[in-house]
């Protein structure tokens, strides 16, 4: 179900056979070893929305280490994650999602001379090939792996080698790769309040900070470039000044010099980090729980804008790598508007955004299907899926009990591996929790919603 801006026609076509595994249904599975005539403005285009694969391969701690079983899945879970399957990969892209961004941890189960573990990278490697089977693009990156890049600054010469180890395997690992898998470069820690205090009102240090990020991003790009295969021509994601929105949009920041002129640039938006990022009040910040005033959509056009303007409009494409809230202590309708709000910013301007999502945040990695139908609804609407089918098998107009029952026939039918007689039309409306059959839970929801409708009340799907 991944919308392509680039592929209208195509795309019409694809909604009207009603599958919900559109990126593999209609021909935008990937070659995993092919490199496309593609700028990367038309790659970030085409990426659709996506979504992280978070708390999973970057968790860390000396504790899993202590208390593990030594092997990749002990620290793929040790942040509550089940272990990862080829089904919830395939969730994912039943969902709609376009892009799987992974992050990873390269140090755990890392030898002392910053040689990743073979384990470890082959589990991930597992996963980026199930989200390639899909036809989903993949971001790969190194995350915040214990915050030893903190020490950039002071340890400069160790750091930078163990930066360019890490880039160097993993560059090797994957360099017979097609263009659906991207590497970004950092996470959130390419700058330092330890050489300057964007607060302080002062710009002393502020050339040494930016410097040292553009240093190591020019050298991820060489690094990469240099490293054989498809690497001299994948598309890659330069991390912004800590990610941040102003700071990497500010004159200091330099994209490196790239020989196949194949960047993109990553921020982050988490504002106001008071309703993006807290769930209670802190010593910094006033937790709050609703959003969407004029004001809050006042802010994201201007910062949202700010992007377009620094960047996509002078043709260096942005990927929104993270962006997303918690749930708890936040109104339910004000998350939605938030999420759904941030995307469509994004999307409208020709970004691709990627939602932050932890084990069971927005997706269930146990049903393999969103939590919330009404916000994945939200998302469809956003890249262009017509949902409005939904419910109506018989496609009288109404959603009601023949609804139901023809549903559940045909889920007997199906049960009894009797051939099904559900045209393309008829599953896609069936499915009204979206997670690729039809069953009784489907007519069970079709007949809540008609209960609603019938009482005077809102229906919903939920």
């Amino acid at each position: 179900m991944k919308l392509k801006k680039t592929a209208a026609v195509t795309t019409a076509v694809c909604l009207l056979s009603g599958t919900f595994q559109f990126t593999a249904a209609c021909g935008a599975e990937s070659d995993s070893q092919s490199m496309r005539d593609i700028t990367t403005m038309e790659l970030v285009q085409d990426m659709g929305i996506g979504i992280n694969l978070g708390n999973t391969f970057e968790s860390f701690g000396e504790w899993i280490a202590t208390w593990g079983d030594g092997t990749p899945e002990s620290y793929e879970t040790a942040w509550g994650s089940p272990v990862i399957t080829q089904e919830i990969i395939q969730g994912y892209a039943d969902a709609g999602f376009g892009t799987l961004r992974i992050p990873v941890a390269w140090s755990n189960m890392m030898e002392d001379d910053y040689t990743i573990s073979s384990e470890y990278l082959e589990a991930v490697r597992e996963t980026v090939d199930w989200a390639l089977d899909t036809g989903m693009y993949v971001v790969i990156n190194l995350h915040y792996d214990g915050g030893w890049m903190s020490d950039f600054p002071t340890d400069t010469e160790n750091c930078m080698e163990k930066y360019s180890r890490i880039w160097e395997q993993v560059s090797e690992a994957f360099a017979d790769y097609g263009d659906y898998l991207i590497f970004e470069s950092q996470n959130e820690e390419l700058g330092w309040s330890t050489l300057w205090n964007q607060y302080s009102g002062s710009t002393t240090g502020k050339a040494d900070s930016y410097g040292l990020v553009n240093e190591i991003n020019q050298t991820f790009v060489d690094i990469v470039r240099s490293s054989g295969g498809n690497n001299a021509q994948r598309h890659l994601l330069i991390s912004g000044y800590n990610t941040d929105i102003s700071l990497t949009c500010d004159d200091m920041f330099e994209m490196p010099d790239d020989p196949a002129n194949r960047l993109a640039v990553s921020v982050h938006y988490y504002i106001p980090s008071t309703f993006a990022i807290l769930e209670e009040d802190a010593s910094w910040g006033t937790a709050q729980s609703t959003w969407g005033t004029a004001s809050d959509i006042n802010t994201l056009n201007k910062y949202m804008d700010m992007l377009k303007t620094t960047f996509v409009d002078e043709g260096v494409p942005v990927i929104i790598g993270e962006y997303g809230c918690p749930k708890n202590n936040k109104d339910e309708e004000s998350v939605r508007l938030y999420l759904s709000s941030v995307c469509e910013a994004a999307y409208s301007r020709g970004m691709c955004p990627i939602l932050w999502d932890i084990t069971d945040l927005h997706y269930d990695r146990t049903a393999c299907e969103m939590t919330d139908s009404t916000l994945l609804r939200l998302f469809h609407a956003i890249i262009g899926i017509d949902d409005s089918l939904l419910g109506d098998v018989n496609s009288d107009g109404t959603i009601d009990a023949i609804d139901a029952s023809l549903v559940l026939a045909e889920y007997a039918k199906l049960a009894t591996n009797q051939s099904g007689k559900f045209t393309d039309d008829q599953e896609l409306a069936a499915d009204v929790n979206g997670d690729n059959t039809v069953d009784a839970v489907d007519a069970s929801k079709i007949l809540a919603y008609y209960a609603a409708e019938a009482t005077g009340k809102t229906p919903s799907w939920d």
